[in-house]
């Protein structure tokens, strides 16, 4: 099922990429409490993407939450505010992200993966192109199972059915919930993610998200409507652990945006001296298919062996796995 990288086939140079992927020091035995406050630090009080997530979700729950009573019965009215509101958000990001690294083309080919990728003009595609296959999936089917699971949640918060608490009452809770999002959050990625390459269900709904070689900011929400229900089906734990509203906000915002970060098929957006990273580790799955289901912030691949750091050993120890894999 692997699918060759046409750049490895012509014995090019691997990637335009040096620096092995290393997972957060969060989860390592014997523990390293100064290497892992340091870690938390970066993702938190830097630039980044968690940070950026929560100031939208403040922003989301104090312009669109404070007033549910059009929640309480569902209709259109309610909902499509919503759906306009998610929509401008995957626009704006995914759209920007474009804009900058293959419209302006902003950055050159400066660290860009794989220098030679371009998108594909291919039968393959919905209209026969590839930025518009993965708009139309990510805007049609993404935001629209992104606005459903939302809106449920917002329903059953206006008719007192989710368990909530707020800032004031607990405050520990409160921040113990943010920091620890990013793991339930890779944890549910990684599981929904081993499923989805289950054969029966990758032929049928996950191959649509790995017609994508050459990756760009709209292949990240690029999905089979069965694939967004799953993927974005994590907010259901607002349901049954009480939380407040910003979370289950933050929850959707970072399952709906980030994925967008993953798929630039850029290191690092960099203007000036702000540079902000992407995803190496997932880019890594496009390329060789059978490892990094999940994302660094929970070790999962290292401990079911499908790790895969972008080192030659990485690839070799790969090859073994599915050579083994083979002849059971």
């Amino acid at each position: 099922m692997a699918q060759p990288n046409s750049a490895e086939s012509e014995g090019a140079t691997p990637w335009n990429h040096t620096t092995p992927v290393i997972f957060t020091p969060l989860f390592d035995w014997p523990p390293r409490p100064l290497e892992t406050i340091i870690s938390l630090s970066k993702r938190w009080v830097t630039v980044s993407r968690n940070l950026l997530f929560v100031g939208m979700a403040w922003m989301v729950h104090e312009l669109a939450f404070q007033d549910l009573s059009s929640m309480q019965a569902l209709s259109v009215a309610g909902v499509l505010p919503i759906f306009l509101r998610n929509l401008l958000f995957m626009a704006t990001v995914a759209g920007g992200l474009h804009l900058f690294f293959f419209t302006l083309k902003a950055q050159g080919k400066r660290l860009k993966y794989d220098p030679r990728s371009e998108h594909e003009k291919s039968r393959k595609f919905s209209f026969h192109n590839q930025v518009w296959d993965n708009a139309f999936w990510s805007l049609t089917s993404g935001v629209t199972t992104w606005t459903l699971y939302e809106t449920l949640y917002l329903w059953g918060l206006a008719n007192g059915n989710v368990p909530t608490f707020t800032l004031r009452e607990h405050p520990f809770a409160f921040l113990l919930w943010i920091l620890m999002l990013p793991v339930i959050l890779s944890s549910h990625f990684y599981l929904i993610h081993r499923l989805l390459h289950w054969p029966p269900l990758y032929k049928s709904v996950h191959r649509l998200h790995h017609r994508n070689i050459h990756i760009g900011p709209w292949s990240g929400l690029s999905m089979h409507p069965i694939e967004h229900l799953l993927y974005l089906s994590g907010v259901f734990l607002h349901w049954v652990i009480p939380s407040h509203p910003i979370h289950a906000c933050f929850h959707l915002l970072h399952a709906g945006i980030s994925p967008t970060w993953g798929h630039t098929g850029f290191n690092r957006i960099q203007v000036n001296k702000f540079e902000i990273d992407t995803n190496y580790f997932h880019y890594l799955h496009h390329r060789y298919f059978e490892c990094n289901y999940g994302n660094l912030d929970m070790p999962w691949d290292h401990l079911f062996g499908t790790f895969h750091d972008g080192s030659q050993e990485s690839k070799k120890r790969m090859g073994a796995r599915l050579r083994e894999q083979r002849k059971r």
